[in-house]
């Protein structure tokens, strides 16, 4: 939607003729959704929402387009499914998409279709199904740790993105799905690029149809052959009532969701983690038990609530939310994070502590389009977490804290690179 307003304003500019060297892109409200100051969101969003928990963005486009940062009013939009629509449809002829430009899946669908397509994927994220790929899970967690291991024994630091956030969701992912692991280059490639809005529309768009078309051959052999991941057991139990484009669609949505989003929350949980002693000492125990890990997971979620916007919604008719006035085609954007960072939740919720009972946060999203995958998420970070400050207890930074770099405008927030040393 951001790259969609900023093509809207440049094309307008050019039309009446302006210097655009002496002007900025957009406003910087508009892109202000998607800062943060190390971990936290910028102090602005925070303002905004005491002020006014649904705010007006200005964006020179025909539509009234808002920005949502209470909590209570994030849930009451994300929960009204039919005054609300998410389809493609809505961005078609806008921000340089097409209608092949649709990568299908969950996110971008309304009912019935939605509700079609999230009944296949169901089934197979239940904790039933999934515990099947517990063992498997400490399993890679504890082959990165030795590949750690091995990479920082001359004592060279070692970086936690790519030593150990990014190929832990990337092979519980080919194993969810069942397609080769000798891929995860791309998968990272292509799942960093649709979020980075750095490059625009078009290359973000460009991602997701190099996606679609990875899948779209993985589909084609599971068909001839299927096997017992994810797309396999859909095929064995629903056949040709799903086409090859809907199940390439719930791949790539699958892929998207469940990696960079997880790999994102592993480095910065991390990090959150290393940078206060007192909560590393706290999951380093053996004998820690479950509830303390899981409090850690909760509150990290919350905390870091990596995926900054959800998708946008469109206003199908008149109605009033929070006490404002959204007219049918209005376009409304939800701050996940600044809505999990709201004051009514409790005291002090710009600070993370593991210790206060978690509120129901917003990280996973709210109504229909709830993260399918929320559970595998927190069994990888369940199982991260302990394992990395148990098997190296004395790990510390190895760069400054004021030194590391942050994505500078993503949709999904991370980090480019966490170096430490694994034996102080």
């Amino acid at each position: 939607m951001i790259a969609w307003a900023g093509r809207m304003y440049l094309a307008r500019t050019r039309r009446k003729g302006f210097d655009l060297s002496r002007m900025s892109f957009l406003p910087e409200s508009v892109l202000m959704p998607l800062r943060r100051e190390g971990l936290d969101p910028v102090g602005e969003l925070g303002a905004v929402r005491e002020k006014e928990p649904i705010s007006q963005l200005p964006v020179p486009i025909a539509a009234n387009v808002w920005l949502v940062t209470g909590y209570d009013e994030v849930k009451q939009v994300l929960g009204k499914v039919n005054a609300f629509s998410s389809d493609f449809t809505n961005l078609v002829g806008k921000a340089g998409a097409g209608a092949e430009q649709n990568p299908g899946g969950l996110g971008f669908a309304d009912p019935p279709v939605h509700t079609r397509l999230r009944r296949l994927l169901t089934p197979e994220f239940t904790m039933r199904r999934l515990g099947r790929l517990t063992p498997r899970i400490h399993e890679i967690v504890e082959e990165r740790l030795d590949a750690m291991e091995a990479a920082g024994k001359n004592g060279d630091p070692v970086d936690i993105v790519h030593s150990f956030a990014l190929p832990i969701p990337s092979l519980v992912i080919c194993e969810l799905l069942g397609v080769p692991y000798e891929d995860r280059v791309d998968f990272e490639r292509l799942s960093a690029a649709r979020f980075d809005l750095f490059s625009g529309a078009n290359a973000s768009f460009g991602a997701i149809s190099e996606s679609l078309s990875y899948f779209r051959d993985i589909v084609k052999k599971q068909r001839e052959n299927p096997g017992d991941g994810l797309l396999g057991m859909i095929v064995k139990e629903h056949g040709d009532s799903v086409s090859d484009e809907e199940l390439a669609g719930l791949a790539d949505g699958v892929l998207t969701g469940g990696f960079e989003t997880t790999a994102s929350m592993l480095a910065l949980g991390a990090l959150v983690l290393l940078q206060d002693p007192k909560h590393f000492d706290a999951l380093k125990n053996d004998d820690t038990d479950s509830d303390t890990i899981e409090r850690y997971v909760e509150e990290l979620l919350r905390y870091l609530t990596v995926v900054q916007v959800a998708f946008p919604r469109f206003a199908r008719e008149d109605l009033e939310i929070g006490g404002v006035q959204i007219s049918s085609g209005d376009v409304v954007l939800c701050s996940l994070s600044g809505a999990d960072r709201d004051g009514k939740l409790g005291p002090e919720m710009e600070q993370f502590d593991p210790s206060r009972n978690v509120p129901s946060h917003l990280a996973f999203g709210y109504g229909i389009h709830r993260c399918v995958g929320a559970e595998l998420a927190r069994m990888e970070l369940r199982a991260a977490y302990p394992a990395l400050v148990r098997r190296f207890p004395a790990m510390r930074l190895a760069a400054r804290p004021e030194d590391l770099e942050f994505r500078k405008l993503s949709i999904v927030y991370g980090i480019e690179s966490l170096p430490v040393h694994l034996n102080g």
